[in-house]
């Protein structure tokens, strides 16, 4: 609604700002008293209005109010034929006061909408179309003060919506909302015919959270603040450069005019001043190095002023790129740099225009220095031809010429003089047309120079104007945006205001229908009444029952939540322990082959404080691997490789067989006999299968396939020295299949965990 108002008190501004030339952009209101005697007719009026609205604003609210209608038909007489009149037949009502208000309360806020919705069409097209009318004869000149009135009119006109009482206090958020998306709505609005409304007109707005309102301006003031940030770093930049360029073109503008003024000043004092042949060659010596400085300043200046004007350009195409921005904030930075623009420009303009008229000026004195070099050296060849032996200087030989060389010049100059009479009178003649000509030309180019220079003017006059009206209607925006927001929070509070009066009469209205129904079926609806009450007593004892027992499970199925939340959180840790007492316990360093295991397991002991049997088997860890750590499986199998070949060379050796002959017969076997390093053992072992050397390929192929816990029980089967060697290893197998079994059972028991506190979805 804001944006929509501000574009007709633009479109009217604009309208007064062609017709007319403002001269003062404040924003005055002028009180005039009126007569005494027009006080009487005044107070008839007020009279007349007040009784007008008071009957008025009573037919709209029988009209929306049929209790109301009735009362009003009950009470004053006659008054139902004028309802009648005015609203017709009078409806049978059926439904209780508070279903009646229901029900009525939607269409009128749709026609509050409608209404609001079709004035701000109607404003969008007067602002948006404001050439299009048909020409009008010229209106004379407004002020200020009648514009400000008229935009005044248009914003009262929009701001005077009919308002309906609301039960509810949403309609204000409503109207909020509305406000707020105005300027979304009308653009999708003004497309569509005027007697038709979209669908979605019947929906009744719904109210935005106050976060994501306040979410949606914060970003929309960052994003603005960027944009501003962006068009003024950009704005700066093109001004210093452009600025930087039109000096150096204005200062090479006025190098070169300097350069022409003085080659024209040599110039001219070569062509008029009678010295000597010496001083004469000085003279022209210093005219061409006058003339080499001039065209070197006029490349210098012309090479100025094509960076200068690349350099506006650039500002130009800079400041059209910034007119684009939909930020309001933009626009003074816009209008300065314009202004700045407008004053490079003409600067420019200036010194171009002074650099031209003195080349005309200069051009003119070069042309007349030519002609006369010409007429010069056209009587030097003249004489030339005449007296051949006569030397070019031959004004210092005059004592030296014969009395026939005499003769001779004095009949050349006579026939010359009588040649030049003739030419002299014939060109009287063709000067006078040629005059004519030259007029004629001079007149054009006069007037070329002329049309050039009022249209270099009227551009900069139209610059200057148009940047005067964007001031004017920047500060004339601020003045109606001031008086918009004054005459809105007017509206809003007369509309609280209204709305608090309204609810007010309704209440009073409501409770003396209530108290007068009630006193008068007092005594016939009693019984029913107390029916009703004990039904009501009743179905709102099982409503309360049934709600008492859905918080009861609400309350239990949250107490179960949060212990099963609980429940998972305390398994996730156990397995979280557990998994890194399983990594601890795989992992192993080169230089350091085990690693002491009462860290982790002190961890899993913390995460199941309160689970007996976690602590049960997180204390059946052995001590020495909680100490020392134990031997990762590769570690045991490189050390059963090493051990192997000793058990093999004492495999005949037990307790009843343990002499040297019984030693060397061992050996003697273990380097013969050639049998598989691995083989597989069988599903059950015979007695042949317990001999060492078989035992030792089964335990071989065991370790090599992960089977440490077979192999453990195929060495056990050692037996005599064999099994001596094999004991310590054995007791680190033992040791590590512990600590795995543990281990395991922690693990499996953290999964069982963790799926039984795993809710379904």
């Amino acid at each position: 609604m804001l944006r929509a108002c501000l574009r007709g008190a633009n479109a009217t501004a604009g309208k007064n700002f062609r017709r007319t030339r403002l001269t003062n952009v404040h924003h005055c209101r002028h009180y005039t008293g009126g007569d005494q005697s027009s006080g009487a007719a005044k107070v008839v009026v007020a009279g007349l209005a007040t009784v007008g609205g008071g009957i008025g604003g009573t037919i709209l609210y029988a009209k929306w109010d049929h209790k109301f209608r009735a009362a009003v038909e009950n009470n004053v007489p006659y008054s139902d034929r004028l309802l009648g009149l005015a609203l017709g037949p009078p409806q049978d009502v059926s439904l209780p006061v508070k279903k009646q208000v229901e029900v009525m309360q939607p269409p009128s806020m749709m026609k509050v909408k409608g209404s609001k919705a079709k004035s701000e069409k109607k404003v969008m097209e007067a602002a948006e179309n404001p050439v299009e009318t048909s020409p009008v004869p010229p209106q004379p000149a407004q002020s200020i003060e009648e514009a400000s009135a008229e935009a005044t009119h248009i914003i009262s006109a929009i701001s005077e919506v009919p308002t309906v009482p609301a039960p509810c206090d949403t309609e204000a958020a409503a109207v909020k909302e509305e406000c707020k998306d105005c300027h979304k709505d009308t653009s999708v609005s003004s497309d569509v015919p005027p007697d038709t409304e979209s669908p979605a007109a019947t929906e009744p707005l719904k109210e935005r959270p106050v976060e994501e309102v306040s979410a949606r301006l914060a970003q929309q003031e960052q994003k603005e603040q960027e944009i501003l940030t962006s068009v003024s770093a950009s704005l700066e930049d093109s001004l210093a450069s452009s600025a930087k360029a039109t000096l150096q073109a204005i200062g090479a503008q006025e190098a070169a005019l300097q350069a022409i003024t003085q080659h024209t000043l040599k110039l001219k004092e070569a062509m008029e001043a009678e010295v000597p042949a010496q001083e004469k060659s000085a003279q022209w010596k210093d005219l061409e190095a006058a003339l080499a400085d001039r065209t070197c300043a006029v490349n210098d200046a012309e090479a100025a002023l094509l960076k200068a004007t690349e350099a506006l350009d650039s500002l130009r195409s800079v400041i059209d790129e910034s007119k684009s921005s939909k930020v309001s904030s933009v626009r003074p930075l816009v209008l300065a740099a314009e202004e700045n623009l407008h004053n490079m420009v003409v600067d420019l303009d200036k010194v171009v225009t002074k650099v031209q008229s003195a080349e005309s000026e200069a051009k003119i004195v070069s042309q007349y220095s030519e002609l006369v070099n010409e007429a010069k050296q056209q009587f030097q060849r003249e004489v030339s031809s005449l007296t051949p032996e006569i030397q070019a200087n031959w004004k210092g030989l005059t004592g030296k010429l014969s009395a026939d060389d005499l003769n001779a010049l004095i009949a050349h100059a006579h026939r010359r003089i009588d040649q030049l009479n003739r030419e002299l009178a014939e060109q009287r003649v063709r000067e006078q047309i040629h005059i004519d000509t030259a007029l004629e030309q001079q007149k054009l180019e006069d007037q070329r120079a002329q049309e050039k220079a009022v249209t270099t003017a009227l551009q900069h006059i139209k610059e200057e104007a148009r940047l005067e009206q964007e001031r004017k209607l920047s500060e004339l925006r601020e003045v109606m945006e001031a008086e918009m927001r004054t005459q809105l929070r007017r509206q809003a509070a007369a509309h609280t205001d209204h709305v608090q009066d309204v609810l007010k009469v309704q209440e009073q209205e409501l409770r003396a229908d209530a108290e007068q129904v009630l006193s008068s079926k007092m005594l016939e609806q009693e019984t029913r009444y107390r029916q009703l009450s004990q039904e009501q007593l009743d179905n709102f004892t099982l409503d309360m029952n049934s709600a008492y027992a859905r918080l009861k499970g609400m309350e239990e199925a949250i107490d179960s939540h949060v212990v099963a939340e609980e429940e998972a959180r305390k398994a996730h840790q156990l397995w979280l322990s557990v998994e890194a007492l399983n990594y601890t316990l795989k992992t192993a360093d080169a230089d350091q082959p085990t690693m002491p295991l009462e860290s982790a397991a002190q961890a899993v002991r913390d995460s199941c404080h309160d689970n007996d049997f976690a602590l049960a088997l997180s204390s059946a860890l052995p001590e020495e691997s909680l100490q020392r750590g134990v031997y990762s499986e590769a570690s045991l199998r490189a050390r059963f490789n090493s051990l192997r070949s000793l058990a093999r060379r004492v495999a005949l050796i037990d307790e009843s067989h343990n002499s040297l002959y019984q030693y060397f017969l061992s050996y003697l076997q273990a380097a013969l006999l050639f049998e598989a390093k691995q083989e597989a053992p069988p599903a059950k072992l015979s007695s042949e299968d317990l001999d060492p050397f078989k035992l030792l390929a089964y335990a071989s192929y065991c370790l090599e396939h992960g089977d440490l816990e077979l192999a453990a029980k195929l060495v056990n089967q050692l037996r005599g020295e064999a099994r001596r060697v094999v004991e310590d290893w054995l007791t680190e197998a033992r040791l590590t299949l512990e600590t795995r079994q543990v281990v395991g059972l922690l693990s499996a028991y953290a999964n069982a965990v963790g799926l039984g506190t795993t809710q379904a979805p």
